[in-house]
């Protein structure tokens, strides 16, 4: 029965090709929004928190201050809403979930640039 459903998924989901990123990079995701007839694009630019998932089942989930409130939003990575990633900058974190990251403020909250 997985083989058919593994099968079913390559077959017919359209694969996207994103940068990789993964914990602690800061991205910007461009995504589709319907109001009625008309549709527009709009982004969300914040940190990844983490992926979580393995193929088409995947997605991450982003963090973004919105003035002193903290806003995330999960992604499914193979959502058809989704137009494109940006990756913005590389972050040096130790841990694939950064749940700690939620309880930090001010220059705590910073996350120090991988260099390439």
């Amino acid at each position: 029965m997985s083989d058919l459903l593994k099968f079913v998924q390559d077959e017919f989901v359209a694969k996207k090709d994103f940068p990789n990123f993964s914990a602690g990079d800061t991205i910007t995701v461009y995504y589709e929004i319907k109001e009625g007839e008309k549709t527009r694009t709009q982004f969300f630019k914040g940190v990844v928190i983490q992926r979580k998932g393995a193929g088409n089942t995947e997605t991450f989930t982003i963090r973004k201050m919105s003035g002193a409130v903290g806003v995330e939003r999960i992604f499914p990575v193979n959502m058809p809403a989704l137009q494109k990633v940006e990756l913005n900058q590389r972050g040096k974190v130790r841990r694939a979930r950064i749940y700690y990251f939620r309880n930090l403020t001010g220059k705590k909250a910073k996350i120090k640039e991988r260099r390439r």
